[in-house]
């Protein structure tokens, strides 16, 4: 029974990777109605948009929920 399991997970596992192959990225040169790309991103715009925004939205993220713990005064 446990040979029939595997076989079958194997069997599986080989369609879906066949059906992977065969639906590549490649298949995609064409356009397909409606697709409008819009204007490609310089490198510093994206260096801004993927890298500092986020790095940036972090630091005030985390400034506003440790602003309420630096207020407090330490007692001895």
């Amino acid at each position: 029974m446990d040979k029939r399991n595997a076989l079958r997970a194997g069997a599986v596992t080989a369609t879906v990777t066949l059906m992977m192959l065969l639906s590549s990225p490649a298949m995609a040169l064409t356009r397909d109605d409606g697709d409008d790309p819009g204007t490609s991103l310089s490198v510093a715009q994206t260096l801004g948009l993927f890298v500092l925004l986020p790095i940036g939205l972090f630091v005030v993220i985390a400034a506003l929920a440790g602003m309420p713990y630096g207020a407090k005064d330490k007692k001895k």
